[in-house]
């Protein structure tokens, strides 16, 4: 599990293919520095695992078919900058909010509005995760956790803090980029268990007249 909070920004340094695997080499001093061959990392919100790290300051990755389908890592090119953050250890701080690393889907970013320090950015996201995606809630996108500033159909908008925006690849982001989007997976969960009150009473499973 991870938080949002981006620990370093890394780059790609080597993309290879192994038959349908695609194999990333990426450069991160701070995440390497411990990395141990199966560790959970989590490149621009998709949480990976690492494969026989250097020892030094690079670790690699291997991309499946599913991954390559359903995240921006399919464009993924040497020289890309990509937001690092290793998994949650159990003594570490809640910084964020509950992200898993399993990526819903890819947005685009459609408009960023610069302030005096801040950025305000419209993202688009799949029409089918617009009804997880609130005003005030959390979204991670890229890797990084973030408050929806406001919500319009199949778009939201955030703002980006100075310390986002130069310490996380948001900040260097263009309209027309994609970027990985994970709602909160507690909408989902909300979701399925009113499920069987949306458009009617839920069947109640209470035992009735002193049944057991």
């Amino acid at each position: 599990m991870f938080t949002g909070i981006v620990e370093e920004v890394g780059e790609i340094v080597d993309v290879a293919s192994s038959g349908e695997v695609v194999v990333l080499t990426v450069r991160g001093p701070l995440v390497s520095s411990d990395a141990g061959h199966g560790d959970s990392i989590a490149v621009n919100g998709c949480c990976l695992t690492a494969v026989a790290p250097d020892g030094g300051d690079t670790f690699r990755l291997e991309l499946v078919p599913e991954t390559l389908k359903r995240t921006s890592l399919s464009g993924a090119v040497a020289g890309a900058k990509v937001n690092l953050e290793r998994a949650l250890a159990a003594n570490g701080r809640f910084g964020g909010h509950i992200v898993q690393g399993h990526v819903d889907g890819v947005g685009t970013l459609l408009t960023r509005t610069p302030g005096e320090r801040s950025d305000e950015v419209r993202f688009s996201l799949p029409a089918e995760l617009a009804k997880y995606v609130v005003e005030k809630g959390s979204i991670t996108v890229d890797g990084v956790s973030l408050t929806v500033a406001a919500t319009d159909g199949d778009t939201f908008t955030v703002a980006l803090i100075p310390t986002t925006l130069a310490d996380t690849t948001l900040g260097l982001r263009k309209p027309g980029d994609p970027v990985n989007l994970e709602v909160d997976v507690l909408a989902k969960y909300v979701e399925k268990m009113t499920a069987g009150y949306v458009g009617g009473a839920a069947t109640s499973t209470t035992p009735k007249d002193g049944a057991e």
